[in-house]
């Protein structure tokens, strides 16, 4: 990822924490830009990026493994401030003379440190003294500084819990600041990127709309661009961008494939037409896509048909508006991020995720993405920025299949009517109950179950509807909504009695991980 005129910023060397982005997070809420590379590619980032500031990431390693992972020796060269976190702390102490451990004295989840010290990186949070919680994840321990280095806090299971080298500003903490369950975490990582880097809060979504769309002008020039919009935030925001920056040569296409949610198409087609001048094509090719999908019960092969059918209709409508020189994506930074494995080797496929990354080869189009350095909640800022309606940016996310992995078991256009009349009903009951900002995402899911039932006098054997309902802050994570049973009972009696083909409702109570958000 190349990402230039950023002055200010921090370069995060990410060992293969499964918690990196987190620290992403918190030195963006702290107003600052900063980006994640592989420890591999430390040292080309830091020459690119040229950061004010360095942050090491935590990781599975043991620094006293053979060949285990080490910062590139140019940022200890570099005299700007480094912050090492849980791996990061020790691969900083065995790099800059100190020795780390493997450890009997192993801590995972809560623990407490004690401050022994004051220090910027405390100041205003935490004074000498006093105890705080943490969220602690190791099995190795530093055991013995590196000159010019004192201890700022310990725990029960880790002697220098906190440690710092005032001169160089170089700071080591055992414990996961980036985590919800170290509480003062996010003021910690504030302290030492305005406090010790000496940084300024000026990263903003009206200075990053100004830039990427200087941006956008510059790769495009006089070319054209083809954007698949789907009616979703990232790829309206990403379309909205572009057109503010090459106006008409700017074709959108929003190919309905028959999966959508009730009155979907139409209503993503008004609210662009309506609110922006945009060249907006709408395809419907539900038949084609529920014709070759009649049947399956594959969640992989659904997948993987939808993508292929997506990039086959998607290439027809192209050749048939004249073509274009560049393709835009919605693509996010945890995308980008996730792509990049840090130990250079395949990562376990969970499922499939739908995009239309075939198309640039076999169309001989470039990429434009213009949100590949945002996090999900930054892509709605600058929908604000850009003026995008607040019932488009507060939206629940959808997946690219749609409805065809909400359909367990064979699909079929019977069974995608049902599931449609269900959800709409559903999302309904949420929005008049005034649940539906509260939640992450909302769904129904028809489930290749039927089950016997009474309405009126006669017996009916009918779908059984799952309902679902997750908080969360980016997807990654996730946990049930705890809804109170009267609004379970309310939607559950509208959807029996409104909706013919179900005659039993549930409602799914399970939590990410072990589950994944969506059943397939």
């Amino acid at each position: 990822m190349e990402s230039t005129a950023h002055p200010d910023s921090i370069l995060i060397v990410d060992f293969g924490s499964q918690v990196t982005q987190l620290i992403a997070r918190r030195v963006r809420e702290a107003g600052v830009f900063c980006e994640i590379v592989p420890f591999q590619s430390a040292e080309e980032g830091f020459r690119r990026l040229k950061p004010k500031a360095v942050i090491l990431s935590g990781g599975p390693a043991s620094t006293s493994d053979i060949g285990s992972p080490r910062a590139p020796q140019l940022i200890f060269d570099s005299e700007v401030p480094v912050l090492g976190i849980c791996y990061g702390q020790m691969a900083m102490c065995v790099q800059t003379g100190g020795k780390a451990e493997s450890s009997d004295h192993r801590e995972f989840g809560r623990a407490f440190v004690k401050v022994l010290k004051s220090s910027p990186l405390f100041e205003g949070i935490w004074e000498p003294g006093t105890q705080h919680q943490v969220w602690m994840s190791h099995g190795d321990r530093v055991i013995d500084l590196p000159k010019g280095f004192e201890v700022l806090a310990v725990s029960d299971g880790a002697p220098f819990a906190a440690y710092a080298n005032e001169d160089r500003k170089y700071y080591g903490v055992m414990f996961h600041p980036e985590v919800v369950h170290t509480p003062d975490g996010g003021k910690l990582l504030a302290n030492f990127v305005h406090r010790i880097a000496g940084l300024e809060s000026d990263w903003s979504m009206a200075g990053y709309r100004e830039q990427a769309i200087r941006e956008i002008r510059e790769k495009v020039g006089d070319g054209r661009v083809i954007c698949a919009l789907s009616g979703g935030v990232d790829s309206s925001v990403a379309a909205l961008l572009i057109h503010e920056a090459i106006g008409d040569r700017l074709n959108c296409i929003l190919v309905d494939h028959g999966l959508m949610r009730k009155n979907e198409a139409a209503e993503v087609v008004a609210m662009f037409h309506d609110h922006y001048n945009l060249n907006l094509k709408l395809v419907d090719a539900s038949d084609r896509f529920i014709l070759a999908l009649e049947g399956e019960a594959d969640p992989e092969v659904k997948r993987k048909t939808i993508g292929r059918l997506f990039i086959d209709v998607f290439e027809e409508e192209a050749k048939a508006i004249g073509g274009a020189d560049f393709l835009a994506q919605g693509t996010l930074y945890p995308d980008v991020i996730e792509s990049v494995s840090f130990t250079g080797g395949p990562s376990v496929t969970i499922k499939s995720h739908h995009n239309v990354g075939g198309l640039p080869e076999r169309m001989n189009m470039q990429l434009v993405e213009p949100l590949r350095e945002l996090f999900k909640d930054e892509v709605r800022l600058l929908g604000r920025e850009l003026g995008l309606p607040e019932s488009f940016i507060g939206r629940h996310p959808f997946p690219g299949p749609g409805l065809a992995i909400r359909c367990p078991g064979g699909v079929t256009r019977e069974k995608l009517d049902i599931l449609r009349e269900a959800d709409a009903i559903y999302l309904d009951e949420i929005r008049k109950a005034g649940l539906y900002d509260a939640i992450w995402q909302a769904f129904a899911v028809l489930l290749p179950v039927q089950t016997v039932g009474v309405m009126g006098d006669g017996r009916t054997y009918e779908y059984v509807c799952a309902l679902r309902a997750v908080t969360s802050v980016d997807g990654m994570t996730a946990d049930f909504y705890h809804y109170d049973m009267d609004f379970l009972g309310r939607a559950a009696t509208r959807i029996i009695n409104e909706v013919r083909g179900i005659n039993r409702v549930v409602y799914d109570v399970t939590s990410k991980p072990p589950g994944t958000i969506e059943w397939e």
